[in-house]
């Protein structure tokens, strides 16, 4: 058995990497807008974010969910530009 996964976006990356790169992209107030949860409404940090998403699974689907479409977004830009 494989242990890679070519076809899973979110294989290797790490869920900081993944708040990190949707703050970085949306900035807090959108992804605040984005993903309804209080870790990205009030006073958001990467570090308050990751405490709550690893201890809440539904948030977490929805922040992968979110980065796996601005992952998609990123490339139709590109391709647009191209």
């Amino acid at each position: 058995m494989s242990t890679e996964q070519p076809k899973n976006k979110l294989h290797g990356v790490t869920l900081a990497q993944i708040v990190e790169a949707l703050a970085a992209h949306y900035g807090w107030p959108e992804l605040g807008k984005q993903v309804d949860i209080r870790c990205f409404q009030q006073d958001p940090s990467v570090a308050s974010s990751l405490k709550f998403l690893r201890r809440t699974p539904w948030a977490r689907a929805k922040v992968e969910s979110l980065y796996l479409f601005m992952l998609r977004e990123q490339v139709r830009a590109e391709r647009a530009g191209s």
